[in-house]
């Protein structure tokens, strides 16, 4: 009879640890960031869970699909890096290039419509909703003349992650 409380007592606290925990809340009562690191093998998951994303959202608002470029896709990407290096999130990149001047650096035949940057440690998802709660990133996602997008992200050794979106047509 021992031994089967002993096992017991054992098997309780191992599945006790196994509880997750609770988030830690800051003061305006969200879960605090989380280190978020993205493995070589993810890029393609994420580039098409924020394309499907941002779908859902402009079929909600009555705006047409995006597709995913692989050109605007390198614009995004070398800004995103060129962020990094400056350690700042702006719209121009080191040598003074504007965005439209980045898309039509990669060869992109359309026209540039808008982009998105970011400096945080969170996901693309959290990213993107906090490009929602802002009338200007917003209406960059939701601009019913962009038919392509192009997303990128540059992640520092500490984890910092630089975000880009770029849209045209």
């Amino acid at each position: 009879m021992l031994r089967i409380s002993i096992m017991l007592f054992v098997s309780i606290v191992g599945l006790a640890a196994c509880t997750p925990a609770e988030p830690t809340l800051g003061p305006d009562g969200k879960p605090l960031p989380r280190l978020y690191r993205i493995s070589d093998r993810q890029a393609p998951q994420i580039q098409f869970r924020m394309l499907d994303s941002i779908n859902a959202l402009r079929g909600a608002a009555g705006s047409g699909v995006l597709e995913m470029d692989a050109q605007l896709n390198a614009a995004a990407a070398t800004h995103s890096r060129d962020m990094s290096i400056q350690n700042r999130p702006w719209h121009f990149g080191s040598d003074g290039s504007s965005p439209m001047e980045r898309v039509v650096r990669v060869g992109y035949p359309g026209q540039f419509l808008g982009e998105n940057i970011s400096e945080t440690y969170e996901t693309e998802l959290e990213t993107l909703s906090a490009w929602m709660e802002q009338e200007d990133t917003r209406r960059v996602i939701l601009n019913p003349a962009a038919t392509k997008m192009g997303f990128s992200w540059f992640q520092e050794q500490n984890g910092k992650i630089w975000w880009t979106l770029v849209t045209g047509n």
